[in-house]
């Protein structure tokens, strides 16, 4: 069964600027970190599902992952696969690049959307 998302529109003013930066951001009262790497935009998880670490007080590497300020588990910026080894996984999230603008997605969930 595929996926089905919810769509929103990311406020430009608020998504990072530089290649690597991270930002906050809050997307239907949830907060979802965003970071530029090689020009493309990604979400992900404010905390690392390991120990609750911020990501947003951690780096990108050069090789597209978001390390954990806490304890260095390495998460790729594409699927959240955790390529430290450690087997935990971060939530990611959907970007599509518009004519207005980037668009998150969320997933829907529940009986009711």
């Amino acid at each position: 069964m595929a996926k089905e998302y919810s769509w929103y529109k990311l406020e430009e003013g608020r998504l990072p600027f530089a290649e690597k930066e991270i930002s906050v951001i809050e997307v239907n009262g949830k907060k979802i970190c965003c970071t530029l790497h090689q020009g493309q935009l990604f979400a992900f998880a404010y905390k690392c599902p390991h120990a609750g670490g911020i990501m947003a007080d951690g780096v990108i590497d050069a090789a597209g992952n978001v390390v954990c300020p806490l304890h260095r588990y390495k998460f790729s910026l594409k699927n959240g696969y955790n390529s430290s080894g450690e087997g935990y996984y971060l939530k990611t999230y959907p970007i599509d690049q518009r004519e207005d603008g980037p668009w998150l997605g969320m997933e829907k969930s529940g009986w009711f959307w």
